[in-house]
């Protein structure tokens, strides 16, 4: 069991909403980063994508009708929300954070530029990404395997509320059966929708092992993180 030396842990933005679907929930902001600060503390370097969905999906009906491009701007906007809030609160854990957006916002945070990215992360801060890859049509899940690969990041961790990959979905189906560990191939060709089709042939492609791990286990993070054999690999 070797710890990683970096990692790049993608969060859905229901993680931050709580027992809520829509909006943030401080002490689940809170409790998660409690968790993120221990991983940094013990000397993991740690890249973050939050996406956006506790924001966004609470106005996806209202989006139904706009320009796909309009409403994925929107979603982007949203995971910048998620990224203030959690560098809020891992600085209030005493953990150095740098929010890094691909969308311009001076003001706000600092622009997406790989060579800083790496400088913060090796200088021990926790770096969150926001915006996603800045484009349109391209998934949070993307943006997470393409910021993996820039930092070269050892391991893709992608945290859910279930304990891995399933043959179907175990939430419908009470006789689903887990994978310990399944290759690229078998996701995309079974489509097990676990991460986006996209993000699973990039990794493919460039040989990034994904995790899929239950975030609603308290210490998960950290024993993904010390690698310990948790979820699914898929590799």
């Amino acid at each position: 069991m070797t710890p990683y030396t970096r990692i790049l842990l993608k969060l859905s933005g229901e993680a931050l909403a709580g027992a809520g679907s829509f909006g943030l929930d401080p002490e689940r902001v809170q409790a998660l980063c409690s968790e993120i600060a221990a991983v940094a503390r013990t000397g993991v370097q740690t890249g973050l994508v939050v996406g956006g969905g506790n924001f966004f999906r609470g106005v996806a009906a209202a989006a139904r009708n706009m320009d796909r491009v309009t409403g994925d701007h929107m979603g982007m906007l949203a995971t910048v929300i998620n990224a203030l809030a959690v560098q809020d609160a891992l600085e209030h854990q005493g953990i150095p954070t740098r929010v890094m957006t691909a969308i311009e916002m001076h003001e706000v945070a600092e622009p997406y530029i790989r060579r800083r990215a790496i400088r913060h992360l090796e200088k021990g801060r926790v770096v969150v990404f926001a915006a996603g890859t800045s484009n349109p049509y391209f998934s949070t899940d993307t943006a997470a395997t393409l910021r993996g690969l820039e930092i070269h990041a050892e391991i893709i961790a992608k945290a859910t509320s279930v304990d891995g990959v399933y043959d179907k979905d175990p939430k419908r189906y009470p006789d689903a059966i887990r994978y310990e560990q399944v290759s690229y191939l078998e996701v995309l060709s079974k489509a097990l929708g676990v991460m986006d089709a996209s993000a699973v042939a990039m990794c493919r492609d460039n040989k990034m092992p994904i995790v899929v791990f239950n975030l609603n286990v308290t210490g998960n993070i950290m024993r993904m993180a010390m690698g310990e054999t948790i979820g699914t690999m898929i590799r």
